[in-house]
């Protein structure tokens, strides 16, 4: 029997007047930063889930506007693999008084270069991959992803 189980995660890359939106959380025992991202939750469509996972770790409602690539990382040697679809999106509104995730310490908008500062920060090679990708043009369109509907659950 294979015990291979890939985690399928979503990830939003959100930029506004040169500043990104990331998330310092608690990862590991250690304060991290990464975009806003999670796990993809039975039934839901991708799309669906990186709104979803960026309203719940930042209080900022998005526009989801195209898909800035799949990641497959694995962080060490028998950890488990994960597929991040990483989406690009437009700010929309704030809401300063919506709790975030447990395990979210703050929602942050950081420059390129206070980014870079604090590579060490980062949660994964991921975070920085990902804004590099974005700065140099790449785009994909939402139509790259085509979801089949899922099959009606019984209960």
């Amino acid at each position: 029997m294979n015990s291979f189980q890939p985690h399928i995660t979503v990830a939003t890359l959100v930029e506004q007047d040169g500043r990104f939106l990331l998330v310092r959380e608690q990862a590991d025992g250690r304060s991290v930063l990464n975009q806003p991202a999670g796990h993809v939750e039975a039934g839901e469509q991708l799309v669906q889930a990186a709104f979803r996972e960026t309203l719940e770790e930042t209080a900022w409602q998005v526009r989801i506007t195209g898909l800035l690539g799949l990641y497959v990382y694995q962080p060490y040697r028998g950890a488990g693999v994960y597929h991040r679809y990483c989406f690009i999106a437009e700010p929309l509104k704030h809401d300063p008084g919506q709790k975030l995730d447990t395990g979210i310490e703050a929602a942050v908008w950081l420059s390129l270069d206070e980014l870079n500062a604090c590579r060490a920060d980062h949660r994964s090679p991921l975070v920085q991959r990902c804004v590099d990708d974005y700065l140099s043009g790449r785009r994909l369109p939402l139509e790259a992803i085509y979801e089949h509907p899922w099959p009606l659950q019984k209960g």
